[in-house]
């Protein structure tokens, strides 16, 4: 029952010199290389594993402007733009369309903060801006069709987005990965990146397990492994990862087009008329070595996940502190060995998810698990990523810690990333995301959506 993805040919011929070097193959990765081609500036991604092996293929699809950080929001909504055009752009096959987002709730005080968070958005972006609306309590049921009696009965109402989607994360990064070969970009897997080599503090090369490929710019997209990645150069990243787990069920006949979270349960239909279901609000920190270190800019946001996180101490610890922080460019590394981080699901996450969701459509006739899998999210102290210049090495990028909303985010926030390795003019305004927030003295908020 384990994940099931689309792979593309691998190709480890090395180009002698490109522009611009992208260290990781997940959308953050293909989509700031797929935007850098459209310059005219010749890149190369470099992926350890597979294509969308890690997280890029392990979230739940959704591609969406509500719910989000207000500094996320003006990215998002370029991004759900990008999502709409890109099949015809690109002429692929990403699995997206809009079928809508919705947070039903039975709860008075959800309900009140869904609806402060509309407020805010509007105030914001103005009222044509942004299409979410709340909902009444028949409407809400009506968007859920073959929702329970029970259920029906207790859903006082919810916030609904029409034009928010999703698209299906098993194949969407590796298509766009064959539209950017296509393009004249060059995507190379398995490839594994050592470390950057540079000349007078400037980037000039980066060093794979096959050899250099020299380059003027280097783009650190690597996700989970990107703080590790840094490490060894001298840059701070503050990030942890925690595990999340997933399933998707059986085809079934009929059932809702709209996805929805409804108490701790999300789901969304799947184009094979199967369901990803999973627990939206259980997820396990594997302690670390880094999970000391970090603790005082991880503690904030760590108060108000305390009711939904579970921690682990285990062989992650033991790994972690085994692992070098720093090593040589001319030996073999972690990322040679470690090819995809594939972690079990947790069970006890996700058995109640499945039984949750039966409840909730008990007509949809029998409902079995086709597919079950884990991935880590790697988060940032305020769940916001890093879109930034790394200031102490000119020519160096980061654009990860996206703390679960990267496949969402990924075509704008790859744009970003390729605008400011041009030095173009943004797409939105890259301040929040800066790298430097975190050693700056600056205030980090923390502003969940809702």
């Amino acid at each position: 029952m384990n994940l099931q993805i689309m792979a593309i040919p691998e190709d480890r011929a090395l180009p002698t010199r490109v522009d611009v070097v992208v260290i990781g193959g997940g959308i953050i990765g293909i989509s700031t290389a797929l935007a850098l081609a459209k310059k005219g500036i010749s890149v190369a991604v470099c992926e350890k594993g597979l294509i969308a092996g890690e997280q890029s293929s392990r979230n739940w699809g959704w591609c969406r402007t509500a719910h989000r950080d207000l500094r996320e929001l003006p990215l998002s909504l370029e991004s759900l733009r990008m999502w709409q055009n890109m099949d015809e752009t690109l002429g692929i096959d990403t699995g997206f369309r809009q079928s809508g987002i919705l947070y039903a709730t039975a709860e008075v005080s959800s309900l009140a903060a869904q609806e402060h968070w509309l407020k805010r958005a509007k105030t914001l972006l103005g009222n044509e801006a942004l299409n979410s609306r709340m909902t009444s309590s028949a409407e809400t049921v009506g968007l859920m069709p073959g929702v329970s009696r029970s259920a029906a009965t207790r859903m006082i109402g919810g916030m609904y987005t029409p034009t928010d989607g999703q698209a299906e994360p098993q194949r969407a990064v590796q298509a766009m990965a064959l539209a950017l070969r296509a393009r004249g970009g060059r995507v190379l897997t398995p490839c594994a990146v050592r470390g950057v080599e540079t000349s007078c503090g400037e980037t000039s090369a980066v060093v794979t397990e096959y050899g250099s490929i020299r380059c003027t710019s280097v783009v650190i997209a690597g996700g989970a492994w990107t703080r590790l990645f840094s490490t060894n150069m001298g840059i701070e990243m503050p990030q942890l990862t925690v595990r999340s787990s997933v399933l998707s069920t059986t085809p079934v006949a009929g059932g809702p087009q709209v996805s929805a979270c409804f108490g701790s349960l999300g789901y969304r239909k799947r184009q094979d008329g199967g369901y990803i279901v999973a627990n939206a609000q259980r997820s396990v920190a594997e302690l670390t070595p880094d999970s000391l270190r970090l603790f005082r800019q991880f503690w904030p946001a760590l108060k108000t996940q305390l009711g939904s996180m579970s921690f682990s101490l285990g062989r992650s610890f033991i790994d972690a502190l085994r692992q070098p922080r720093s090593w040589s460019l001319d030996q073999a590394t972690v990322f040679e060995t470690v090819r995809t981080l594939n972690p079990a699901p947790v069970q006890a996450h996700n058995n109640p998810a499945l039984r949750d969701f039966r409840a909730l459509f008990p007509n949809l006739g029998p409902v079995e698990v086709a597919h079950a899998w884990a991935g880590y999210i790697d988060v940032t102290p305020d769940a916001v990523p890093v879109i930034s210049p790394v200031e102490q090495m000119r020519g160096l990028f980061i654009s990860s810690g996206y703390s679960g909303h990267g496949f969402g985010l990924g075509p704008a926030a790859g744009k970003l990333t390729a605008d400011l390795v041009a030095n173009d003019r943004s797409i939105v305004d890259p301040h929040p995301f800066r790298l430097s927030r975190f050693s700056d003295g600056s205030r980090i908020e923390l502003d969940a959506g809702f």
